[in-house]
């Protein structure tokens, strides 16, 4: 791997921890603030909601400025959310704000790596910047639980600026504080990525015109044999992982009688479980090999169902381990196959802005199901029985989509296969 990569890869960690750090605070503020379950439940809708408005126009943002800067520029809206949240302005709307950053910051971070490693990597590097993220993943619910726990909180809530009053009370907010300077250290990286050398494609002036462009950029990514498979796949995979996160704790809290701190860490066994499946598969996988996996998100959405069957911590543990696996092998080979046919077929920002729409409004509409129907009265374990429906019903119809594929388009699609098989050797 080129040494830029690493430093893609340290400036990705940093802001994906903070990410999943602020997440638990901003659920840990609602909750201390009296606010609805609905409205806890509503946090990861609110997070996705830029990136669906906006994808029209990041995706050809982040083609048009060196993607190093786009990343920096993101992680300042990031900032700019967190304060938001500290001084006043309701956490669904400060978070949404957070959620616009990642929104902006999620087309560079991805496109990047097409254009500075060879297809012949991007199942490899892609192993790498999947398997980063979910361990900061861990890293950022551990410790966003710990910044709001009895033992770190009193030591920051008792920490005080002179003459300034910072009107800091509550735990969550001193978590947040903290986090601000996770988001500057990941901005710091930025600042250290290297120009690839990529020309960059110039805005238009009328940035309306790229609402046609974006929708002919979706229309000609599902209508590829293969690109429609992995986005299918990929989207189906994130729109329920997303929202997972945080039924992981409503389940936690309901079954076994955790607070958040206790939960969050629950939500990182399953993110361990995913970053080894994601490592599994870079190393066993090659990019014509991706539509192989696709069973594995049946055997996914069967085993959320069975969550609502455990009640001991020491038997859910490597339930959600194994749980978290099957998730993260099944994800990395097929974004690596969507990455490549977008790449091909449009541009690096472009296809992975068409790929953060679908995912994202995905996770959307699903998280505004659970938000909805928490407040008519669902259950955790009503809830985690839809997702795990839904999972494995929607794989079972993408794996027979991909099948008829293959019988009917059978020239195109081994044609498309042998491309992505030339490419890793020749790459």
């Amino acid at each position: 791997m080129k040494r830029g990569f690493f430093t893609i890869m340290s400036a990705q960690f940093f802001s994906s921890l903070a990410d999943n750090a602020l997440f638990v605070a901003a659920v840990q503020l609602l909750r201390s603030s009296g606010a609805p379950e609905w409205q806890q439940a509503a946090l990861v809708p609110m997070f996705a909601l830029f990136y669906v408005v906006l994808a029209p126009f990041v995706g050809a943002f982040a083609d048009a400025y060196p993607k190093g800067k786009v990343m920096l520029m993101s992680n300042g809206i990031k900032v700019a959310g967190c304060l938001m949240m500290l001084f006043g302005t309701h956490p669904l709307m400060a978070y949404g704000i957070v959620g616009l950053g990642a929104a902006a910051y999620s087309p560079a971070k991805y496109g990047i790596l097409t254009e500075l490693l060879p297809a012949s990597q991007l199942v490899r590097a892609n192993g790498w910047i999947e398997g980063l993220t979910i361990s900061s993943i861990i890293l950022g619910v551990l410790l966003g639980g710990q910044l709001i726990g009895p033992n770190i909180s009193a030591h920051l809530l008792a920490f005080d600026f002179p003459v300034i009053d910072t009107g800091i009370d509550t735990p969550p907010e001193a978590a947040i504080c903290i986090l601000i300077f996770v988001y500057v250290l990941a901005a710091w990286f930025n600042t250290r990525i290297p120009h690839t050398g990529v020309a960059m494609r110039i805005l238009p002036r009328n940035m309306l015109t790229l609402l046609p462009d974006f929708w002919h950029c979706n229309i000609r990514l599902w209508n590829d044999r293969l690109g429609q498979i992995s986005l299918a796949t990929t989207t189906l995979f994130w729109g329920v992982s997303g929202n997972l996160r945080y039924i992981v704790l409503a389940w936690a809290a309901v079954a076994l009688g955790y607070t958040v701190t206790q939960a969050s860490a629950l939500v990182g066994v399953v993110a361990i479980g995913t970053a080894v499946g994601a490592v599994a598969a870079s190393l066993r996988m090659r990019l014509d090999q991706a539509t192989l996996v696709m069973p594995l998100g049946i055997g996914m959405g069967l085993l959320v169902i069975f969550l609502n069957f455990i009640t001991n911590v020491w038997v859910a543990a490597p339930f959600l381990i194994l749980l978290g696996g099957l998730g993260g092998f099944l994800v990395v080979p097929m974004n690596a196959l969507l990455q490549h046919r977008g790449h091909n077929l449009m541009g690096a920002g472009r296809s992975i802005a068409v790929q953060n729409f679908n995912e994202q409004a995905c996770i959307l509409g699903l998280g505004g199901f659970y938000s909805l129907s928490t407040g008519l009265g669902l259950s955790a374990f009503g809830a985690i029985t839809v997702f795990g429906v839904v999972v494995a019903g929607f794989m079972w119809v993408i794996k027979r989509w991909h099948a008829g594929n293959c019988i009917n388009h059978r020239t195109e699609v081994e044609h498309l296969l042998e491309i992505a098989r030339s490419d890793n050797q020749h790459g």
